[in-house]
């Protein structure tokens, strides 16, 4: 019985770590000026492509304003060519825009409309729920894109944590 339950761990890490090679997740700084975005979009659909040509399949954003929001949106453009690829919106909680401008509230409901899958990693906002939504990512994931030029806040935390548990970064802040 115990070398039945031993296979069956053995085969459940294998599969996850299949499922792990299969994802990315992306984070990024939230201020980044707008005359940025073109280039930015363009570095993302590269790396999507990529990305997808390896057999990434599985794309986590985390919901925030600027770089996440941009990647989703760059998610949704490329899965018109990719119908196979997933779109995944894993958010803090429930009511984390909850003081958000209208015009980004409106966007990332538009985005939740057209993600395959939505995940609260929390009910609700408590101080760390963002850093538990940054290491839910990392954990589950192979490949992180971040757009990363601070080396300290909320994408260093996420990146630096992804690195710790073995996750290929790519910064496209240095490309």
């Amino acid at each position: 019985m115990r070398e039945g339950v031993c296979i069956e761990q053995r085969e459940n890490t294998v599969k996850e770590q299949h499922l792990r090679e299969k994802t990315c997740f992306f984070t990024g700084h939230r201020n980044i000026l707008r005359e940025q975005y073109p280039a930015i979009r363009k570095k993302l659909e590269q790396e999507l492509e990529r990305l997808i040509a390896q057999g990434v399949q599985y794309f986590g954003v985390g919901g925030t304003l600027g770089f996440d929001n941009l990647a989703a949106v760059t998610v949704l453009k490329v899965k018109r060519r990719h119908p196979d690829i997933r779109l995944v919106l894993i958010l803090p909680c429930k009511d984390h825009d909850f003081n958000w401008p209208g015009e980004d509230r409106e966007l990332l409901e538009n985005i939740a409309i057209h993600a395959d899958r939505v995940v609260y990693t929390s009910e609700k906002y408590y101080n760390g729920c963002v850093y538990k939504q940054s290491r839910h990512m990392a954990e589950q994931s192979g490949w992180c894109v971040c757009y990363m030029e601070r080396t300290t806040g909320g994408t260093a935390y996420a990146v630096n944590y992804a690195q710790s548990v073995g996750v290929r970064i790519i910064n496209l802040a240095e490309h």
